[in-house]
């Protein structure tokens, strides 16, 4: 992502625009864009200053704040729940619809919750595995070999 024009010189385009010049040839003096000095323009005209936008995602709302403790007792009580079923449960439960991409930034940013597909990778989940004999028959001086 590109960085926003600075004041000064949106302050200089649209001057220039005011004294009667076209944008494009804004554009061509300045060094920018024919539709970044159209934006200029309609940004003041809308908004009466030429300062860009705040960017960025903008900050959540907190809807889910309140039930953060609720959340977080369901994903202790059954972690291996997905985000789709634990925005069903919260609108079940609750009456609160929510997407699970929302859910699942709220889970891991604000209740501290991460996410590790397999927990146990080489632990004894790994060793008991159907994978593990498999690997066993078909090569004897593997390193996990007994």
């Amino acid at each position: 992502m590109g960085k926003s024009l600075s004041l000064d010189l949106r302050e200089r385009v649209l001057a220039f625009i005011e004294e009667g010049h076209s944008c494009h040839e804004a554009g061509r003096r300045f060094r920018i864009s024919a539709a970044s000095a159209v934006r200029i323009r309609q940004r003041f005209r809308q908004f009466g200053t030429v300062a860009p936008a705040k960017r960025g995602r903008p900050a959540g709302s907190g809807r889910l704040e309140r039930f953060g403790g609720v959340l977080k007792a369901r994903i202790e009580q059954c972690p291996d729940m997905t985000m789709p079923e634990l925005a069903e449960a919260l609108w079940q439960g609750h009456g609160v619809r929510a997407a699970p991409a929302e859910l699942s930034r709220f889970v891991r940013h604000r209740l501290g919750f991460t996410y590790k597909k397999i927990a146990d990778r080489d632990g004894a989940a790994a060793q008991a595995g159907a994978r593990r004999a498999i690997r066993m028959a078909a090569a004897p001086d593997a390193e996990d070999a007994p």
